[in-house]
């Protein structure tokens, strides 16, 4: 027994005698100390107890013995003195604070149990909710407050490349793209989005995003949790729809394969980010191909020319030759085995006659989405093609047909005619012209409109034509013609109501008869003066009633003047006053007397057409009459011939003169009167040059005199004296008169028929460049 224990129990026992001897408060109070001081002391519980009952069986051997030593009737009298009661609640009174702390030890051991319980119950937690994260095929990632990722799974890793190894990532996050759009703010701006990040790799790839906003157990900090999904393949089809859909829609109106390949070849370069974008199109097997080009040309000095040889290079020739002749829906990545493309290159359709170059600005890798993407949109083109080719050959076999029905493509001189549809791509209508030349010298012409539109409107119009033409070649007049073309269209399906406007132009005397059958009037203006409507011999349409002879009306045609004649379509819009049409052409007329006749209709259509384009056919001939002779003249000096030259191409231009003849006449006339003034008066200021040209139905003719003498020509004139060969070279006849009073000049050619163009069925400007 320890010194400690031994005198505690001396002290306990002494207390404990005190009070069984003299039960009291003040006992039981010593007995809480001396619990107390138990406790501090670390007496046993089972030490205190044991010699708490030694010590209460001695203090009751002693009692007994003293009851014993009284006399029997004392001690069955004598009460019980209650040793057992007061021992008790002296014991009860010194373990009540080692009771408190064994509860308390209690308790503390119970709560260390369940505290220890609750963290192997969050461990097993842990360890699912890793197992559970990790499982996931999304991945998985948590963010704080700032964006920073602070956890992330092995599937994140494996979308990003970037893994639980590297975390904590801070924004910028390393997988973003800095020319990419701005990332959404964490649970504000949107909980689900999607993005595009740079793969660790350098792959391009779009994630899913799915984000959650929580808030710590503490109630202070907020965190994020989300998930992303790969969704690159999802995206690329998507963007391949819509390409395609784009490229779809910005070749659905074209009707041509220029038009086509013009609109299609901006979107394609656009879509798949290429540099270039090439086509050539091989028309003829002994031809250059047509090239037509969008983005940066391979060498921008040599696009006018307008050939393959001229604008790619060998190289590029040959790689799209090769190209057009592989299988259709072949693409070949350019170089060919090489790990980053250049280009690419492939057939365009299946007739062997096309293919196709993109360029890249700078080698990429083209993977699977890329291959996908690019035989989408260029099987998207090459159906294109192939629809615009059969639209083109529509429409020449419906040109071909328009035009054998519209009239002669060679037209004579100072003429000019046009023809407008209102139903592209076929380009078929019910108005019509005729320009007929008469053997007398004068000039028929016819123009109509049939009612209705398109082939069965064409049908009734090709045959009144080819009545009204037999017509004029038989001798008829303009009346006698409608009058004739009655009966002719009672019997025609489809042409009761077709008006008519007939004229015969006799340029020689200058006049013009007409008559018009419910027609738009004609319009004639005088040189430089607003045009004025022709209202005479009018009449109803045809097959309408029975007129026994139609009128007829004679105006003259002056010099200069300009006659129009028209279909309805030209003037009338509704909601707006048919007379401001006829102002309109009026205007333009008196502004273009020197201008050539195919510029007048083309002046005329600019200054009326809609904003939506013409809604009826229209049909228009336009006829200069010849202009007054021209006569000038002019000081013998040099200073002279600019203004000469100037006044003599306006009056051949106003005479209907193409400009390429009319330029030929204004050098070999430049020539003649430099000879005069050279030659003749040999530097004296006194000479004049006196020019005079003069035109009529096919010839024109010019005229240079001065009254000097020219220099005799040399045997060998050297380097000079060639201007008499130049002016023989660009006149038909040139005839040079020496006379004592000076020297005539004179210069003639015949003007030649207008050639009116034919149908192609590859219109366009197919050496065209944008970037």
């Amino acid at each position: 027994m320890s010194a400690v224990l031994a005198a505690f129990l001396d002290d306990y026992t002494d207390a404990l005698r005190r009070h069984l001897a003299s039960p009291a408060l003040d006992g039981l109070a010593e007995g809480h100390e001396l619990g107390r001081r138990a406790l501090v002391e670390g007496i046993s519980l089972l030490d205190l107890t044991e010699h708490h009952f030694r010590v209460v069986k001695q203090v009751q051997a002693e009692d007994a013995k003293t009851r014993a030593d009284r006399t029997v009737s004392e001690a069955g009298t004598e009460p019980d003195s209650g040793i057992e009661e007061n021992a008790l609640e002296f014991l009860l009174q010194t373990l009540i604070t080692l009771d408190v702390a064994t509860r308390g030890y209690l308790d503390g051991t119970r709560r260390y149990e369940q505290q220890r319980s609750r963290a192997d119950d969050l461990g097993r937690r842990d360890a699912f909710r890793t197992a559970l994260v990790e499982s996931l095929q999304d991945g998985f990632f948590v963010a704080d407050g700032r964006g920073t990722i602070v956890e992330v799974n092995t599937a994140f890793g494996k979308i990003t490349g970037y893994g639980a190894a590297g975390v904590p990532y801070a924004l910028p996050h390393p997988w973003s793209i800095p020319a990419g759009p701005r990332y959404p703010d964490l649970g504000t701006e949107a909980l689900r989005f999607v993005l595009p990040i740079r793969h660790r790799d350098g792959r391009q790839r779009w994630l899913g995003v799915s984000t959650s906003a929580l808030v710590k157990p503490d109630g202070v900090e907020q965190i994020f949790v989300g998930t992303v999904r790969d969704v690159t393949a999802e995206h690329d089809a998507q963007a391949r729809d819509q390409a395609a859909s784009r490229l779809a829609t910005a070749v659905a109106s074209a009707t041509s394969v220029a038009e086509v390949l013009e609109v299609g070849l901006d979107e394609l370069r656009r879509t798949v980010g290429a540099e270039t974008a090439v086509v050539s199109v091989w028309t003829g097997r002994h031809t250059d191909p047509e090239v037509y080009i969008s983005g940066a040309v391979v060498d921008s000095e040599t696009v006018a020319t307008g050939t393959a040889r001229s604008i790619l290079d060998a190289p590029t020739q040959a790689l799209l030759d090769r190209a057009r002749l592989r299988p259709g829906r072949t693409l070949i990545a350019i170089p060919e085995g090489a790990e980053l493309a250049e280009g690419m290159v492939a057939p365009l359709g299946e007739t062997g006659d096309a293919a196709l170059w993109l360029r890249f600005a700078a080698p990429r890798v083209v993977d699977a989405a890329d291959w996908t993407l690019f035989s989408l949109l260029i099987g998207h083109l090459s159906l294109a093609v192939q629809r615009a080719r059969h639209f083109d050959q529509a429409r020449s076999t419906s040109l071909t047909l328009q035009r054998a029905m519209l009239g002669p493509i060679d037209l004579p001189p100072r003429f000019s005619v046009h023809y407008e549809p209102a139903l592209p791509p076929l380009e078929i209508g019910g108005d019509w012209y005729d320009v007929v030349p008469l053997p007398d010298g004068t000039i028929g012409v016819v123009v109509g409109d049939c009612v209705g539109r398109g082939l069965s409107a064409a049908v009734v119009m090709g045959q009144l034509r080819t009545a009204a033409r037999a017509l004029l070649l038989r001798g008829a007049g303009p009346a006698q013609l409608l009058t004739e073309l009655d009966p002719v269209a009672a019997r025609i399906p489809g042409a009761v109501c077709t008006t008519v406007c007939a004229a015969v132009l006799d340029p020689v005397r200058g006049l013009v008869r007409y008559s018009n059958a419910g027609h738009m009037p004609p319009i004639l203006a005088d040189a430089r003066a607003t045009g004025r409507i022709l209202e005479g011999g009018r009449s109803v349409p045809l097959a309408t009633f029975e007129i026994p002879r139609r009128p007829e009306a004679t105006t003259p045609l002056p010099p200069g003047s300009t006659l129009v004649l028209f279909t309805d379509g030209l003037v009338e819009r509704r909601g707006e006053d048919i007379d401001d049409g006829f102002a309109r052409i009026a205007a333009v007329l008196a502004e273009t007397p020197e201008r050539l006749p195919r510029e007048v209709a083309d002046a005329v259509l600019s200054e009326l057409r809609p904003a939506g384009g013409y809604d009826d056919d229209i049909a228009m001939v336009v006829y200069r009459q010849p202009p007054a002779p021209l006569h000038l003249d002019l000081p013998a000096r040099p200073e002279q011939l600019a203004a000469l030259r100037r006044t003599l191409m306006a009056w051949l231009t106003a005479a209907a003169v193409p400009y390429d003849l009319a330029g030929d006449l204004v050098s070999a006339t430049n020539e003649a009167c430099s000879n005069s003034i050279e030659h003749a008066y040999r530097g004296a200021d006194d000479g004049r040059v006196e020019l005079t040209a003069e035109c009529d139905t096919e010839t024109v003719v010019i005229q240079v005199t001065d009254t000097g003498v020219w220099k005799p020509r040399s045997s060998d004139p050297g380097p000079r004296g060639r201007g008499i060969d130049m002016m023989r070279a660009l006149t038909e006849d040139l005839e040079i008169d020496h006379g004592d009073t000076g020297t005539r000049v004179r210069m003639s050619v015949t003007l030649p028929a207008i050639t009116f163009p034919v149908a192609n069925a590859l219109r366009g400007t197919p050496q065209r460049s944008s970037v």
